[in-house]
């Protein structure tokens, strides 16, 4: 569950603990980012994994190429995606906007 550890929680009327909606911040495109075609297999979590070395970033990975259907971590076949070469500065927007 370490990974809802960041994500504010709050409490429902009958005192029951909720998570709020989380919201990502826009990824910039960049001169550095990546370009790559989805194969079979691939995830947004193994990319981050592969490209940054750290799996908890795939949220940078997908929010990155939002026309893609955001509801699943595995991202079309044959699909051309943006890595970003940064992460960096998403993340503290991310926890400057979640807080």
């Amino acid at each position: 569950m370490a990974r809802y550890s960041n994500i504010p929680t709050t409490k429902s009327p009958n005192k029951k603990r909720m998570y709020k909606t989380v919201r990502y911040p826009e990824v910039p495109r960049s001169f550095g980012d990546i370009y790559v075609y989805t194969t079979v297999g691939d995830r947004y979590d193994t990319l981050a994994s592969q490209y940054y070395g750290n799996s908890s970033l795939w949220w940078v990975i997908s929010s990155a190429n939002g026309t893609i259907n955001q509801d699943s971590l595995i991202p079309p076949i044959g699909e051309q995606i943006r890595i970003p070469s940064n992460p960096t500065p998403s993340i503290a927007e991310y926890e400057d906007i979640n807080k």
